[in-house]
């Protein structure tokens, strides 16, 4: 039986789907069959019911015994370095104390993606998905507090989860900063192989072995009709079905919901100030506690790249009458 060698832990909707698919094309590597096998985010088995629309599905598919985790691991090949992906680790303070307990010398890899960017997309995926009964991003956010409280899961906390000062300066008090490696996002979509050849002398293991990165999927944006309305609400009860049932009869109406929906969204001007607020002092953390600068994640964008909230035209004017210009806008 046999524990990984490392995890990658955070951030969810920051390309972890697609790195754990390239890092298990690398022969010295061996990624757990279950992607997210959530193993470290409970002492034992996960609650049965309550929480969030579609909570009761995601806990049935907790790997929470040992045996069963390890026995993800039996596949590996001799010699070579074992790993799984669940990106709510780096969230979860007791996820990361259990990780230091059972496997302390464990190499962790985070991904940063910008908070907003990040929670944009987390909030689409489950609006998508029939599962976030709010259709506003930020009408969403400010309802996050009475959810946790509530007991809604992490994939819930849109804003939580983009606090990544808060995660990495609980993370360092536990781990020493040489068996963590932290890169963004960007990164990972912009310079694929150089980000690869960061990652894999790491871990171990060669460089150059793997040299792109497997393209993620793109949420689809349903409109907020009547029919949106009727479906979600029939998924949502659905997924507190008993067993295999309720996959069967969420995965139907979710390809419903799907059907000529329109591409996913880019957040407006007002929406990414408004969401601002929330990650600004975290932001300055996130650099006292890395050294890198984040300023780019602040600073107004002269344009969107689609889908992060660009400065709307009638304000791109300096001072002097002339465009201003960022070379980190994007």
């Amino acid at each position: 039986m046999a524990l990984p060698d490392f995890l990658v832990i955070g951030a969810p909707k920051a390309g972890t789907t697609a790195l754990h698919a390239a890092l298990s094309r690398h022969p010295e590597l061996y990624m757990s069959p279950v992607k997210e096998p959530k193993f470290f985010l409970t002492d034992g088995p996960p609650p049965t019911r309550g929480g969030g629309p579609g909570d009761a599905q995601t806990y049935r598919e907790h790997v929470w015994r040992r045996e069963d985790y390890e026995a993800l691991f039996d596949g590996a090949p001799e010699g070579t370095r074992r790993g799984e992906s669940t990106p709510f680790y780096l969230y979860d303070h007791e996820a990361q104390r259990r990780i230091h307990d059972l496997i302390p010398h464990a190499r962790l890899i985070v991904i940063l993606r910008d908070p907003i960017e990040r929670a944009h997309s987390n909030w689409t995926h489950l609006w998508s998905a029939g599962l976030e009964p709010i259709g506003d991003v930020v009408r969403a956010c400010a309802e996050e507090e009475h959810r946790i409280a509530a007991g809604w899961a992490p994939f819930w906390h849109y804003v939580r989860l983009g606090r990544y000062g808060e995660q990495l300066s609980r993370l360092y008090t536990l781990f020493p900063r040489e068996q963590v490696l932290v890169f963004r996002y960007r990164d990972l979509v912009d310079r694929p192989e150089a980000t690869l050849d960061r990652i894999f002398p790491f871990l171990g293991v060669a460089p150059g072995a793997v040299t792109e990165i497997p393209r993620e999927n793109v949420t689809a944006h349903p409109e907020p009709t009547l029919s949106h309305r009727l479906t979600s609400a029939a998924l949502r009860l659905g997924s507190r079905m008993p067993g295999p049932l309720a996959g069967r009869v969420t995965d139907t109406l979710e390809r419903r919901l799907q059907q000529r929906a329109r591409p996913r969204q880019p957040l407006t001007w007002e929406q990414r100030q408004a969401l601002m607020a929330y990650f600004t002092d975290d932001i300055r953390l996130l650099e006292q506690v890395t050294g890198d600068d984040f300023g780019d994640w602040v600073r107004p964008r002269l344009r969107s790249g689609g889908l992060v909230g660009a400065r709307p035209e009638g304000q791109r004017q300096a001072r002097n009458g002339r465009p201003r210009t960022d070379p980190t806008a994007g």
